[in-house]
């Protein structure tokens, strides 16, 4: 992947100037293709220019013939063959010319796409945080797809376009200097009264897809949350919230729309003055004989053929506003910031793999001025169970994170097997670790596939093994085609105890020493429940288990419990030592024991 795509995290869109520069350097790779391109392009121009005037010569043949009173056929007809060869191949080197652009565009495409997807795999975890999902897709579908139609007819129009402009005026100066002055001086106005409305339009364009980011975002929300949405009644408020957002975008658009619409009537305008005062005053010089009949024919093919053009970069200036908002949007996620590489690496973890774990005075902070997680020491011996409890905010999932690498600490050292996780690279890491979430995560695919998600040569008896050991199999027996049946729209068809089951199955086929474990808190019938129990406690055998405990009644059996507050641990021990105790875990375990199981539950 070229860098100049990918983009660093140093760099930041800032105006149209950066835009352009930006997407200047996706085509520097591509200079073979644009040179062919601009080649036919000139040729293309070059055949069309000189059609006028060999025309204009076959007009002058017929009045000459007609004033003499001798006409040769053959020569007028050969004189009129001749235009038609030079359009033609004219045609031809127009359609070579836009099959090289759109090739080359819907190529620089296919890689801003990479680019993105790319991108959405390296970006902190941190950013997401921050960013609505829907606008997100907007960026990477929407955006992308407005900048690449705008870049395929400007970069098309705009090479013909000029080099139109400049052929056929030199043609102009040729025939009349007089008339071609005139014709420069509509140009010019047509020219900055197109840059002066599209310069008005950009902010509305910039506004335009930034409203359509938000409508999205809305949709995508609404979407995935319909279920919440019908329980509680929700429909209207989600509704007004639609209607509201829907209205700003429409707003947005029709401004930007209106801007857009009024170049071309304005330089078309300009263009028919222009035309207008040609035809009048090189009548004039027809009858005074500086001018020849069939040279004034072939100025006035030349002032509409030069209109054309005009016309089209007056089109083109909003297209370009429209581009250029898109573009800005696309390099900000392209210059996300990303993890730090993996390159510098030197640890390596020794074999086989315990599961030791070591926290050694960990601090961390999502913000600078904001410490979340403090000086925090913990030791997890192999194969223990170490169930993390605590308050919301108390920092229990942080502390997972931080394990997987999934944000980086600020200070302290974290330990696997006596490496520092900072030593080893992110792969090596987690292939040590194994998750189950309580948000599910399948994709479309087969049973099978979804199981053995992250072991790429798992063999079939592996996975039916791993669904076994979870109580999964019985299940998928049941299915029409077993572990062959197709999962659509992420599983949506399993009840949620199903995709719990599932993804520990998953965990099963990783056979990883080192296990993260969210516990379920969702509504699943008893029996279900009772299998994932029993799937669960099967899978902690023989490995170190984090816990992130949202049921107190589950975790009695720990080796140790971690009971967190405010981003510090404040308790550590087994079940009978923190009761006994009496702190903060005795009063979640005593009258606040309810009120921690329904706020955990409304969290995740």
């Amino acid at each position: 992947m070229r860098p100049i795509i990918r983009g660093t995290a140093a760099a930041k869109p800032r105006n149209s100037r950066y835009a352009v520069r930006r997407i200047w350097q996706v085509f520097q790779g591509k200079r073979w293709a644009l040179l062919a391109a601009s080649s036919f392009a000139l040729g293309s121009v070059f055949a069309s220019t000189i059609g006028p005037w060999q025309l204009g010569k076959a007009t002058d043949l017929l009045v000459q013939a007609v004033a003499s009173g001798q006409f040769d056929p053959s020569l007028f007809l050969g004189q009129l063959a001749w235009v038609a060869c030079i359009y033609l191949i004219a045609s031809g080197l127009n359609l070579a010319q836009a099959w090289l652009i759109t090739d080359l565009v819907q190529g620089v495409g296919r890689q801003l796409r990479e680019a993105a997807q790319h991108k959405l795999s390296r970006v902190l975890l941190s950013w997401y945080d921050t960013q609505p999902r829907g606008e997100v897709l907007s960026r990477f579908t929407n955006d992308i797809d407005n900048m690449v139609q705008s870049l395929q007819q400007v970069a098309s129009q705009a090479m013909l376009s000029l080099l139109t402009i400049v052929g056929v005026l030199t043609m102009m100066l040729i025939l009349s200097p007089l008339l071609a002055a005139v014709s420069v001086l509509a140009i010019l106005i047509s020219a900055g009264l197109a840059k002066l409305i599209a310069g008005k339009a950009r902010p509305h364009f910039a506004n335009q897809w930034r409203e359509t980011g938000h409508l999205n975002a809305t949709v995508e929300e609404s979407f995935s949350g319909q279920t919440l949405i019908r329980v509680f009644g929700a429909r209207e408020r989600v509704e007004a919230r639609f209607d509201t957002q829907n209205r700003a975008l429409v707003k947005a658009s029709l401004t930007a729309q209106i801007f857009s619409a009024m170049i071309q009537p304005v330089t078309m305008f300009v263009s028919n003055l222009a035309y207008i005062s040609v035809v009048s005053f090189g009548a004039f010089r027809v009858l005074s004989g500086p001018l020849s009949l069939g040279e004034l024919q072939a100025f006035m093919q030349y002032i509409r053929q030069v209109g054309q053009p005009v016309s089209q970069l007056g089109n083109m200036a909003a297209q370009v506003q429209s581009a250029l908002a898109s573009a800005e949007r696309v390099f900000e996620l392209l210059d996300a910031p990303e993890m730090s590489l993996d390159s510098d690496v030197s640890g390596q973890l020794p074999t086989p793999l315990q599961g030791h774990v070591v926290f050694d005075h960990v601090s961390f902070r999502y913000q600078p001025d904001q410490p979340l997680f403090e000086d925090v020491s913990l030791e997890a011996k192999p194969g223990q169970t170490l169930a993390i409890v605590g308050p919301t905010g108390a920092g229990k999932t942080t502390l997972v994170n931080l394990l997987m690498r999934f944000y980086e600490i600020d200070k302290g050292v974290i330990r696997l097997d006596g490496v520092d996780v900072q030593d080893l690279s992110r792969t090596e890491l987690r292939n040590a670790m194994g998750m189950v979430l309580q948000d599910t995560w399948l994709f479309t695919g087969t049973v099978h596939d979804n199981i053995a998600y992250g072991c790429a040569h798992a063999r079939r008896d592996e996975v039916v093994m791993a669904a076994k050991r979870c109580q999964f199999d019985d299940f998928v027996r049941t299915l029409p085609k077993g572990y062959d049946t197709v999962l659509d729209n992420a599983g949506e068809s399993l009840s949620q105890g199903q995709r719990q089951l599932l993804t520990i199955a998953r965990a099963f086929m990783l056979d990883a020493p080192v296990l993260i474990l969210d516990e379920a808190t969702s509504s699943v019938d008893t029996r279900t429940e009772v299998l994932i129990q029993k799937a669960l406690n099967e899978l902690r055998v023989g490995r170190t288990s984090f816990v992130i405990a949202h049921r107190l009644s589950t975790i009695h059996d720990a080796d140790l419990i971690i009971y967190m507050e405010a981003g510090s641990v404040r308790e550590v021990g087994t079940h009978a030592q923190l009761m006994a105790q009496k702190g903060g875990y005795w009063q979640l375990n005593g009258h606040k024991a309810k009120e921690y199981e329904v706020e955990e539950a409304e969290t995740v």
